[in-house]
């Protein structure tokens, strides 16, 4: 049984997550990070997962309660010369897991 922590995707899950001053999102072998926000703690929560547009629950450094945070792929994957379409087409749900 996979846990919650785990950080493999299943199927058409993909997986985000932070580790020091990155983002990490992960489906179909790509592992792919880009800058986070410089207060990030952790990510909390994914609240909606629209076609490579996340709206997650994020814990920052100066506040004691998640805040949301908006974060579109698209951009990101066109700067890797990584087709946005194709990429995103497969994936239905993200989830949030750390090692």
């Amino acid at each position: 049984m996979k846990g919650r922590d785990n950080i493999q995707p299943v199927g058409h899950e993909a997986i985000l997550s932070s580790a020091g001053s990155f983002t990490a999102f992960s489906f179909g072998g790509y592992n792919i990070r880009f800058r986070a926000p410089y207060s990030l703690e952790r990510y909390v929560d994914v609240v909606r997962w629209d076609d490579g547009y996340l709206v997650v629950l994020a814990k920052y450094r100066h506040n004691a309660e998640p805040e949301e945070e908006y974060i579109d792929l698209k951009p990101i994957l066109e700067g890797l010369y990584i087709d946005p379409v194709t990429f995103l087409k497969p994936i239905k749900s993200v989830r949030i897991a750390y090692a």
